[in-house]
């Protein structure tokens, strides 16, 4: 057994004993690379073929890119400046051309001495740094450059064979300077030991990984990089999958109280007196969640619906049961409006069964229970008492819940609400709050495809509500496109108007809430978006504002947004819920589970600052009630524009999968598994989570095979080596708190 941690140590080494402090320093800080293994780990981004040239014409804004072109002409202008005032200052500006499209590179200074030199017409270099707009065309400003002499030793040695790795880089470390590293210690790769067993490597052909290294970053032929590629995939999603494995099997030897429902009690009670059936959907869901809660090991499930489609109703419905054989059930919101929100609705789904204890009270009813962390202190020591008696059954809450002073009687079901905004470490606390691990609950509005869901909620099992409940509304979507047609603005008010003048109500969300000092930094690091538009996103108070005196003068207009305080918050929400107010202007504090059935029409300003699943759930915050719902997107980005397009598909559909797929595929994958990669980098670098969807269904097969088979992984000691890669400290506890 010895052997493994003797094998391991050349990709252990830390990179400052092979490559030099000061190269070391800018890995460690800039690309979370430490170790010779992690290098290794770094793998191009994509490949530029010698006689081929990149896209020009399809560089993203304020991003670092590589290119290889050739220059076209240069030439160097003097001008005058503060610094310079005798017309002395230099400009060398380069034009670079690909054949799809031509760059304009600027030098300034004394930096225009060497690139005059060098980058004479006709000669071909490989090109980095940010791209930026100037005069509306795009420029690189001081790019660093490694000219390409195809006929000398060292560049021909260093970009062996055709095809020329472009790494992901930054300002301090070029692409070449990156490839020149991974040169000095690509020997070690012979030395990576593999982590899949012989038998699936052998099963599925997979090339071996010292060879998936080699061809990866050194590839002769696009066969070498596909065969890498397929190996490196592989290797990624079955060791993910492993740990997952490990955690469900982990899961199934808990111990838990079976809660049954009983057959006359309050769960029975309360569908006696829904005024409608539920969905098939619910239905079946319901089932499975029921047959969960009567096992005698924690259920851990992630229910996901599309907003409306009844997740609330269902996640009650389970709380009641649980409540019905004698445990209590807490459910956990992002925000206090959303707290208080699912407080009122339970409340008012359950009538007098909610009054337990109280006069008026049905028999079977039990006590329902709000803790916030506003609340006065005499409210709370109530509701902590009723929770320590059992005397409530349900309380609902923030994190507030979690802290050390609130005590369960016997807690049995904690149902999470809005998964991503909630942190494994909350969810944890709560758990520990059971004499035995209690069930759990989450759910999400955010529909997840059903890779991303096994990859990062793969130790829950998966429900999904797809169908919406009868009565609600069709939302139909358009973009405003404000700046090329500013009458569609007007018209887009005239519309919120009509709606409000039939009885309806309206919503405007807007990107800030705009009392905020300007931060020097956050000045600093403006998007794309804003460089391009040179103005910030539009605020809350100016907006309402502005519509107060303008085009809604004389309607009822009302803010929401974060910073308020959580009594105002409350009041400006009852009072738009009670139809008071005619339009709420708010930031995206809507965006999850407020539920005012009475408002049909959302006008988003600034629809491209927000993301595309951000846009569907606040769509979705309107046609709750039976009048159809409208949602006007209102941009000023150009119609060509990624954002625009963005919005448009926003626009053609209401199917929140569809949406996420698309979300995926624009955003890069580690911002969407999050947090559930919550090690040091993405653990995801090769496997693409929407591309690969078989090989992550096939790894988690296999995953659940070998586990099954040898839980501790003890005759897969290098498996096991590679799991605890994966899963350092930090990730290994997350996935046990998961």
């Amino acid at each position: 057994m010895d052997l493994v941690p003797a094998l391991q140590e050349p990709l252990e080494q830390p990179l400052k004993s092979v490559l030099g402090p000061a190269t070391a320093k800018v890995m460690a800080e800039h690309l979370g690379l430490h170790t010779v293994g992690d290098l290794l780990h770094h793998y191009p981004r994509r490949y530029e073929e010698r006689g081929q040239l990149t896209h020009l014409a399809d560089l993203p804004l304020d991003e670092h890119v590589t290119v290889v072109a050739q220059v076209a002409d240069a030439r160097l202008h003097t001008f005058a400046s503060a610094k310079a005032p005798r017309g002395k200052g230099q400009r060398l500006e380069v034009t670079i051309t690909d054949g799809s499209g031509r760059l304009q590179l600027v030098f300034f200074g004394h930096g225009v001495h060497k690139p005059h030199k060098e980058l004479l017409p006709g000669t071909r270099a490989m090109f980095a740094g940010k791209v930026s707009v100037f005069n509306r065309r795009l420029q690189l400003a001081h790019p660093a450059y490694e000219l390409l002499r195809g006929d000398s030793e060292e560049a021909v040695d260093t970009w062996a064979g055709a095809l020329i790795p472009i790494y992901p880089a930054t300002a301090k470390l070029e692409s070449w300077k990156i490839g020149k590293a991974i040169q000095t210690v690509l020997p070690s790769a012979q030395e990576a030991i593999d982590p899949l067993p012989d038998s699936l490597r052998e099963g599925r052909a997979l090339v071996s990984l010292p060879e998936a290294l080699l061809k990866i970053h050194r590839p002769h032929t696009k066969a070498d990089i596909a065969d890498a590629r397929d190996r490196l995939k592989w290797d990624e999603a079955f060791v993910l999958q492993i740990a997952l494995a490990r955690r469900r099997h982990a899961d199934a030897q808990l111990p838990a109280v079976p809660r049954k429902p009983k057959p006359d009690g309050l769960l029975t009670a309360f569908d006696d007196r829904l005024p409608f059936t539920l969905t098939e959907g619910q239905q079946s869901v319901s089932r499975e969640i029921f047959d969960d809660l009567a096992t005698e090991h924690p259920m851990h499930r992630l229910l996901q619906g599309e907003v409306g489609s009844g997740k609330t109703m269902v996640a009650l419905r389970a709380m009641l049961a649980v409540v019905d054989a004698g445990g209590q059930a807490a459910m956990l919101a992002p925000t206090e409006v959303l707290a208080q929100q699912h407080h009122r609705s339970v409340v008012e789904m359950m009538g007098e069964l909610a009054e337990g204890g109280m006069l008026g009270g049905a028999e079977q009813a039990t006590k329902v229970v709000l803790l916030t962390g506003s609340m006065g202190a005499a409210a709370r020591r109530q509701a902590l008492l009723d929770l320590v008696t059992g005397e409530a059954g349900i309380v609902i809450g923030t994190h507030a819940l979690i802290e050390d002073k609130v005590q369960f009687h016997d807690l049995g079901l904690v149902v999470v609400d809005e998964q991503h905004r909630f942190g494994v470490e909350q969810r944890d606390a709560l758990r520990g709050k059971g004499k035995q691990p209690p069930h759990l609950l989450v759910m999400t509005a955010t529909p997840i495809p059903r890779t991303v869901a096994m990859t990062v909620f793969g130790d829950l099992e998966t429900s999904v509500l797809d169908q919406l409940p009868a009565g609600r509304s069709p939302i139909a979507s358009h973009v405003v496109p404000a700046a090329d047609k500013p009458h569609f603005l007007a018209r887009a008010w005239e519309r919120v108007r009509e709606e409000v003048g039939n009885g309806h109500q309206a919503y405007v969300v807007c990107p800030r809430i705009g009392d905020e000092d300007e931060d020097p930094k956050a000045a600093k690091k403006k998007s794309p978006e804003d460089e391009a538009e040179k103005r910030p996103p539009l605020a809350v108070l100016d907006v309402a504002d502005q519509l107060a005196k303008g085009p809604l003068q004389g309607l009822k207009v009302e803010v929401l947004h974060g910073r308020m305080q959580p009594d105002d918050k409350d009041a400006v929400m009852r009072r738009f819920a009670a139809g008071e107010t005619d339009v709420l202007v708010a930031t995206t504090v809507i965006e999850v589970g407020v539920n005012v059935p009475n408002a049909t029409v959302m006008v988003i300003m600034d629809a491209d600052r927000f993301g595309v699943s951000q846009l569907h759930q606040l769509r979705g915050r309107v046609g709750r009630g039976s009048a159809a719902g409208l949602c006007l997107l209102v941009t000023e980005m150009p119609e060509a524009s990624p954002a625009r397009q963005r919005l448009n598909s926003v626009a053609a559909t209401l199917d929140g999968f569809e949406l996420s797929r698309i979300d995926l595929e624009q955003r890069r994958e580690g911002d969407v598994l999050g947090q559930a990669q919550s090690g040091t980098r993405s653990s995801l670098r090769m496997l693409a989570v929407i591309d690969d969807e078989e090989i992550i269904a096939e790894a988690r097969e296999e995953a659940a095979r070998v586990v099954a088979a040898d839980p501790d992984l003890e005759h897969l000691p290098a498996l096991r080596t590679a799991l605890d890669a994966l899963l350092d400290e930090e990730r290994e506890q997350y996935l046990e708190k998961g």
